[in-house]
């Protein structure tokens, strides 16, 4: 067994191959030493940050306390889709190593680990550098860089603790009866996802009895807290690319306006702080059903809820997607092509 390893890694994401090839290592060393490093050419569609990568990283290896995480934006490691392309640069490479054993004051006698097909293994060059070269087994199913190019095309390669933050948010927003519930069940069924439920409808049952008789301005800043919780609980539990959110804090705020007759400025902080990815807004053209709850019926009040909806996205320069078929089906078949199209990017 080696006194000490290190292994070097951009790790975005972080997928199983990855987390296996750190367990093999891990397994040869008394202490294993990993360094995130920034990645030159991030996905476009994901703002990924160098405090994320380590904390998936630290999150994964909490109990295992022989693995040491380390971050540093000042080295730089090429990106390379086959390894048979990259040249050595011997002078840099030692250089760049042995600016990380004393960075981290490592022993002399640390290692270096990488997988068994790395242009480093070569006789000619490991035997110039200053760290000896120790291998990993290559994980053939697991070819980071396709799955840094699209993440959600490999979504079942990627670790569970970065799942959250390469699943999208889809909001399911309108007025009252609008089907908004109905829809999001069916979404998370259709794409196995997990999702967020209503938290105005689940506070009146948990802390106003089940009516809204006692609902008061005050209540509107635990609402919104209580959905954020339940969007970033969804979200690190997130089982596909997609995670779906019944209603969002837009239209809390219009429930907000319309029943108090003000806004609240924590709900608009709210709006502005967590910001969901996609918003399907639903028209308010079905069939309207009184379930207790509801009170506004009318087409007068439906007209007037919707419109608080569309203005109040305007404001905060939300652009949302109108499904405005009355059909309840063909809103669900909709939904679906926009999803396939702006998560899974599948061409309509």
């Amino acid at each position: 067994m080696y006194e000490s390893g290190l292994m070097i890694g951009h790790f975005e994401p972080l997928h199983l191959g990855q987390m296996r090839s750190i367990l093999d290592a891990a397994g040869q060393v008394k202490i294993l030493h990993i360094v995130i490093m920034t990645h030159p050419s991030p996905h476009p569609d994901f703002k990924i940050t160098l405090q994320d990568k380590a904390r998936w990283l630290q999150m994964a290896c909490a109990d295992l306390p022989f693995i040491h995480i380390h971050t540093t934006d000042e080295i730089e490691l090429p990106v390379h889709e086959r390894f048979a392309e990259v040249t050595i640069d011997i002078t840099a490479s030692n250089a760049k190593l042995q600016r990380l054993k004393e960075a981290l004051n490592l022993p002399a006698q640390t290692v270096l680990f990488v997988a068994e097909n790395h242009p480093l293994t070569q006789s000619d060059v490991d035997k110039q550098l200053v760290m000896p070269v120790v291998t990993t087994p290559l994980q053939s199913d697991f070819d980071s860089y396709a799955i840094a190019r699209n993440p959600v095309a490999h979504w079942s390669t990627l670790h569970p603790q970065v799942r959250g933050d390469y699943t999208k948010t889809v909001a399911i927003v309108g007025g009252e009866s609008s089907g908004k519930t109905t829809l999001v069940h069916k979404l998370a069924n259709y794409y196995g996802a997990s999702f967020a439920l209503e938290m105005g409808r689940v506070y009146v049952g948990t802390d106003l009895g089940g009516t809204e008789i006692g609902l008061q301005y005050s209540d509107y800043g635990p609402i919104a807290l209580h959905h954020a919780q339940a969007i970033r609980d969804a979200k690190s539990a997130a089982t596909a690319p997609v995670t779906i959110i019944d209603t969002d804090f837009v239209t809390t705020q219009a429930f907000c306006e319309e029943y108090e007759g003000r806004s609240h400025p924590f709900v608009a902080a709210c709006i502005e702080e967590f910001r969901l990815d996609h918003t399907i807004m639903l028209d308010n053209n079905t069939p309207w059903v009184d379930d207790g709850m509801r009170s506004l019926g009318t087409p007068g009040a439906r007209g007037r809820f919707e419109q608080r909806l569309v203005d109040i996205f305007a404001c905060h320069h939300i652009a949302p997607h109108i499904i405005d078929q009355p059909d309840y089906d063909a809103r669900y078949q909709q939904a679906l092509l926009l999803i396939d199209q702006y998560i899974y990017n599948q061409k309509p």
